[in-house]
């Protein structure tokens, strides 16, 4: 909730939050935690096509109805890149970007951006950012969106080269990025980690304690926001 002036009074008004999950078991978690009043959980889809299309979906929705969103969140599990961002723990991201748009050349991959057209890196509120790694004790860092999860050590190395401060690979947050985009509203992601990036080993995954995780983070979340007014970005 935030505080405007308006004709010589202060009148309040909620912040409203959009939250985009991939599938019901996040979207649950979340909604469990996160005590914001005008915030709505949903769950988009798994991928980037999906989770770009259910956003907009949401987003226009809204905008007809004359309560847009002020901001927008992609939440869920997602794999960390060791040691930096080990299991269970939650990330914030300060950049969204897309890791795998664009083409492979035979000198190696070029993204989208150098191919002359499209973006790959959307950046959340730096201040924001901050106050949400702070309250929740998430890491701040790059995540990564894939279409394709990583699993070998050989493409964990190749994107951790390529994008240095990246702590965690998802699929879903660079869709809902640009979505919030083509809106031209706020993004966050979070995320908790749920397994390593590299080789698939799904008896190491840890999906509950991830899950744990991420409600507890958005459960610390709406102080944050309460106080956050949109119109100071």
């Amino acid at each position: 909730m935030v505080l405007q002036a308006g004709k010589g009074q202060l009148t309040t008004s909620v912040v409203r939050v959009l939250v985009a999950t991939a599938v019901p078991a996040e979207r649950d978690a979340v909604a469990g935690a996160f005590a914001l009043p005008g915030a709505e959980v949903i769950a988009a889809g798994v991928g980037p096509a999906l989770a770009a299309a259910g956003t907009a979906t949401a987003l226009t929705r809204a905008a007809l109805e004359g309560a847009p969103y002020d901001l927008v969140v992609s939440a869920g599990i997602a794999g960390g890149f060791a040691p930096d961002a080990p299991v269970g723990s939650l990330v914030v991201a300060d950049e969204i970007t897309a890791a795998d748009l664009g083409a492979e050349t035979p000198d190696g991959f070029l993204p989208v951006t150098e191919l002359g057209f499209g973006t790959v890196t959307h950046r959340p509120p730096e201040a924001l950012v901050r106050e949400i790694a702070a309250a929740t004790a998430a890491r701040p860092g790059a995540v990564l969106t894939v279409s394709t999860v990583t699993g070998t050590a050989v493409r964990a190395a190749w994107l951790r080269k390529r994008h240095p401060t990246a702590l965690a690979e998802a699929m879903e947050g660079f869709g809902v990025a640009e979505a919030a985009g083509a809106h031209r509203t706020p993004v966050l992601e979070l995320r908790a980690i749920s397994n390593p990036v590299g080789p698939r080993d799904r008896a190491a995954w840890r999906i509950g304690d991830a899950l744990a995780a991420l409600a507890d983070g958005f459960g610390k979340l709406a102080p944050v926001l309460e106080s956050w007014n949109p119109h100071d970005q």
